[in-house]
């Protein structure tokens, strides 16, 4: 009797999964959203940028930081500098497909990192920097796809959940804007089900080559009050030297 009841609750929770799958068609349409989501940005092959970061905490005193970023998105390449504060001026980061490292210029060493490591004490990640080449399809399944508003913007509400390691977050739930397929805001999810983290995309400048968000608020869910700015600006996407994406590039900075 135990083993029928145990073989009851197994068929019941497996058949509660299946019902609870976006349809097939529900969920290509969502991929094709998220995708074109990429599609219309400007960050296709090289590019580089100057990032601000504006870091509020409460207590304490506003905190300025800055970085010189370097991407060969279809490579997934990317070199970061930081500029400021003169005291961290020279630390950086490199990638290299799946390797990551950090560079420390003042024991001229690096370390294997992870995409998911903070840009110095603010709330932004690396791998909220980086403009790889879309893995929505390798990296995410569909949850659910809706429509709906936010503020004068008609969205698509598209929530999806990592099935690999390589997400910060097990869940995301995005607000697309219709007419342009522009992610206004996002917010991410523990694997409990808990906000971590809320993103907010007010502001796009739109270049030849695509659109560019140029302002960031990244606000921390679990300590009210702290936020990040990010600015993005001295945007340039001419092709870029190979050297920039060597660790020896770093190593003669300084």
């Amino acid at each position: 009797m135990k083993r029928l009841i145990t073989f009851l609750c197994l068929s019941l929770f497996m058949m509660a999964g299946l019902f609870a799958q976006v349809p097939a068609a529900d969920a290509e349409k969502a991929y094709t959203i998220l995708e074109a989501t990429d599609d219309i940005l400007a960050y296709h092959g090289d590019y580089s940028a100057t990032v601000s970061l504006v870091i509020e905490k409460p207590g304490k005193a506003k905190e300025s930081v800055q970085y010189k970023i370097f991407q060969r998105t279809d490579k997934n390449l990317m070199t970061i500098v930081q500029l400021f504060p003169e005291a961290d001026k020279g630390n950086g980061f490199l990638r290299d497909n799946d390797n990551i490292w950090s560079y420390d210029p003042i024991s001229r060493k690096f370390t294997h990192t992870s995409i998911k490591e903070a840009l110095g004490n603010s709330d932004v990640k690396l791998d909220d920097i980086e403009q790889s080449e879309n893995t929505w399809r390798v990296n995410y399944n569909i949850d659910s796809i809706e429509s709906g508003t936010l503020g004068k913007y008609d969205v698509w509400i598209i929530t999806i959940s990592a099935k690999t390691n390589e997400p910060s977050y097990a869940k995301t739930k995005y607000y697309i804007q219709k007419e342009l397929n522009l992610v206004r805001k996002y917010e991410d999810y523990s694997g409990s089900d808990r906000l971590m983290r809320t993103t907010l995309l007010p502001s796009y400048k739109q270049f030849p080559e695509g659109y560019v968000p140029v302002q960031i608020i990244v606000r921390d869910e679990l300590n009210p009050g702290e936020n990040t700015t990010q600015i993005i600006d001295k945007l340039s996407f001419s092709a870029l030297p190979d050297r920039i994406f060597t660790k020896a590039y770093l190593e003669g900075l300084n």
